[in-house]
């Protein structure tokens, strides 16, 4: 892949979009320009907080009109620059175009950390977190109305990164690596795009204990020295909430036991796309991510995770290690 023209963030609110772009800006020597910075200034003039703003922007397009005016301007002067915005994507053709996801509950605490100010300020973690989804349904369902685009999408971007146990500098580190060309080119080369996902957060689809070589000290070792970068990519399926391994349960687990806050990984399908003989992400998830094969996988890797609505009202309720109705 040659360098883009461009680099557009966008994402999840808490996911550190404004610490790594304008680190990325500062390290290319871009200029950056944050439409959440615009935004929050807009809400403050209006006395309103930046919830408030987004609900109040439902009714009056005047709001996103002037800022969508103001992307078209960048984005047609072809100025080489970094662009924090929401919806920049859309409006940039030639740019790397990227997408920052983190866990809810980490994005809220990070939010409810940083310094706050009338357009956004919340008293607990709780809160926090009800009003990040708010915001974020509201913006996705204007979005949707005015543009016709849906925000929630990952084939809309080139980069899907999740920052939730990565380091601001780890996260740069890759981000600058496949703008540069050397993370990924195959992959956005193909089919974009290209997914840096936290293992810890990815679901198994395959059952732990009929897996072959998962704990092969060598392939593990040869893994761990190679790094996440030299990591085959995973195949992976995405339901619009849950990423889960079509191909890939090896190279997952030794991601895990050798500790990678990111591996790479291809999308084969969303939501109602297919992945596995004709069923679609969100169907085959169900069929295969079952309540024993989470929490075999686990326990096996010391993580936590969550397990989905559909494992917890199930047919598959008793956990391996927990007795049975008859027991």
């Amino acid at each position: 892949m040659t360098v883009r023209e461009s680099i557009v963030f966008n994402g999840d609110l808490g996911s550190g979009k404004s610490t790594v772009s304008v680190e990325i800006a500062k390290r290319l020597g871009l200029r950056r320009v944050s439409v959440g910075d615009l935004y929050r200034q807009m809400a403050q003039e209006r006395q309103m907080t930046a919830l408030q703003l987004n609900l109040h922007a439902e009714l009056d397009q005047a709001v996103d009109g002037y800022v969508d005016q103001l992307q078209r301007d960048i984005a047609a002067s072809g100025e080489r620059l970094v662009m924090d915005s929401r919806l920049a994507w859309h409006f940039f053709t030639h740019a790397l175009k990227v997408h920052m996801i983190t866990e809810p509950a980490e994005a809220a605490r990070r939010v409810l950390a940083r310094p706050s100010g009338p357009a956004e300020s919340y008293t607990s973690l709780e809160e926090a977190k009800i009003k990040l989804k708010e915001r974020s349904e509201s913006e996705r369902g204007r979005f949707i109305v005015r543009y016709g685009v849906d925000k929630a999408l990952l084939r809309n971007y080139d980069l899907i990164c999740d920052t939730t146990r990565a380091t601001p500098e780890q996260v740069i580190q890759h981000i600058v690596d496949v703008y540069e060309g050397s993370l990924g080119a195959d992959v956005l080369g193909e089919a974009p795009p290209l997914l840096l996902l936290d293992p810890a957060r990815v679901y198994p689809t395959e059952d732990v204990t009929t897996l072959r070589g998962l704990w092969n000290s060598e392939f593990v070792g040869d893994v761990a020295e190679a790094g996440d970068e030299g990591l085959t990519p995973l195949t992976i399926g995405y339901t619009g909430e849950y990423f889960f391994v079509v191909d890939g349960h090896r190279r997952l687990s030794a991601a895990l036991q050798s500790g990678f806050p990111l591996v790479p990984a291809r999308l084969v399908g969303e939501v109602d796309e297919p992945v596995v003989g004709g069923m679609s992400a969100v169907d085959y998830f169900a069929a295969q991510a079952r309540p024993s094969v989470i929490h075999d996988w686990a326990v096996a890797h010391g993580i936590e995770l969550p397990l989905p609505e559909h494992a917890l009202f199930g047919g598959d309720a008793v956990l391996a290690g927990d007795p049975g109705a008859g027991a």
